[in-house]
């Protein structure tokens, strides 16, 4: 289960992960609540602020996983962890010296996403390099099991924090200041230890190729159509978390942690088993999207705050599955050429839904209340499922049909 820890550089990897990402957590938790503060309880200005964050993906994603082709990964995650902890220390101050509106949080998260589109694609394309491929489906699930630990921990604690600290600026700060152990992980690595393929040189029809590349290939294909269906109303789903413990269940901030916290015990059990797994399987990624699915549906519907916290774990459990397993299966079976545009393409369909789920989402809270938003999550997330079987048999179709008429290949201009 833990095999990739035999790694130093990945040991540097994940133990600056660990505390970065309770940051993020945290900040995650306080940025939710410093919204519905601000907005006095708008499901509405949650779901725009969401949908800002994951805006620049769906604008410049590709690009950013070019970046991740043509250039050193340690150096530009460096770079995008340092803009991001002034970010995050920006916004601290503007709250703690009660200056914050919530434009400002509007613009921070945007401006989060827009490093995101460089910082995501490059991490994630930065794990074959330290582990190599052969324990690269351990990595992957090991760094979805780091996530949903802090993911455990970084919302609990920000619900103490804010109302020990008297308020949400003090998360803020401290999240600004955990970006430097995920740096220093990365100055220490060893750099004779990764294996780290040419750069790309720039060319015309790079994007063009990625493109073509996930196309002609349906174990591509398949897990990236899944999650964009999916994630497009997973995240949602995150957002809906909140306005279901305030809304629905009358709960404060504390107890909204909780809620979150009890997501990510399911999502951490469902990567510490995915860690177990050598190799990612279709029926796999299929069954955790539709698990996933109707356990959204469950807990829209759930009687009582106990009954929803209690269907959150296996909500958390099916979204994690369904996450690593995708995952695992696009690196493997993209070239390495290739992976840094390839993962730029997930990312994208990862995070690129979320400004078209999240305003609908926060849309329907507003007028028939958060429960039907979470249901409707639910009843999406299993009819993206049907549409990515049914988009991938039509372009495994389409690519048979293309290679008996003799132009499956690529043109020689794109390679």
């Amino acid at each position: 289960m833990f095999r990739s820890l035999r790694n130093h550089n990945y040991r540097l990897f994940v133990s600056g992960g660990v505390v970065s990402n309770i940051g993020t957590w945290m900040q995650r938790t306080a940025q939710d609540w410093l919204v519905l503060e601000l907005t006095h309880g708008s499901s509405a200005a949650l779901g725009v602020t969401t949908a800002l964050q994951f805006l620049p993906v769906v604008l410049f994603g590709l690009w950013g996983g070019m970046l991740a082709d043509r250039y050193p990964k340690r150096p530009l995650l460096m770079a995008a962890q340092s803009l991001m902890g002034l970010l995050a220390l920006t916004m601290g101050l503007l709250t703690v010296t009660g200056h914050a509106q919530v434009w400002h949080v509007y613009v921070m998260a945007f401006l989060l996403g827009l490093v995101s589109c460089v910082e995501v694609p490059t991490r994630q394309s930065f794990v074959v390099e330290m582990v190599g491929r052969d324990d690269l489906a351990n990595a992957i699930a090991l760094n979805s099991s780091t996530f949903n630990l802090a993911r455990v921990v970084g919302p609990a604690l920000a619900g103490v924090l804010i109302y020990a600290l008297g308020g949400t600026g003090p998360i803020f700060i401290l999240n600004a200041a955990s970006f430097a152990a995920v740096i220093a992980g990365l100055v220490l690595m060893r750099g004779s230890e990764l294996s780290t393929p040419e750069p790309l040189p720039r060319a015309k029809g790079q994007l063009r190729e990625g493109l073509w590349h996930v196309w002609q290939r349906p174990e591509l294909l398949m897990p990236i159509l899944l999650v964009a269906f999916v994630a497009m109303f997973a995240t949602s789903f995150s957002m809906s978390i909140a306005l279901m413990a305030k809304q629905v269940f009358g709960q404060d901030a504390s107890s909204f942690g909780v809620a979150s916290s009890t997501f990510a015990i399911g999502a951490l059990g469902g990567a510490l088993l995915a860690a177990r797994r050598v190799r990612p399987s279709r029926r796999l990624l299929i069954g955790g999207a539709v698990c996933f699915g109707a356990a959204e549906i469950a807990s829209g519907l759930a009687p009582s705050y106990p009954v929803f916290l209690l269907l959150l774990i296996p909500a958390g459990m099916a979204m994690i599955t369904t996450n690593t397993t995708a995952n695992s299966s696009v690196q493997l079976a993209a070239s390495p050429e290739m992976r840094g545009r390839v993962m730029g393409i997930y990312v994208l369909v990862f995070t690129g839904g979320a400004p078209i789920g999240a305003p609908l989402v926060g849309w329907i809270g507003e007028l028939a209340g958060p429960r039907w938003g979470v249901v409707l999550c639910g009843v999406m997330c299993l009819v993206g499922v049907g549409l990515a079987i049914l988009l991938t048999r039509f372009a495994e179709e389409r690519t048979r049909g293309a290679a008996v008429r003799g132009v499956v290949a690529a043109p020689e201009g794109a390679r």
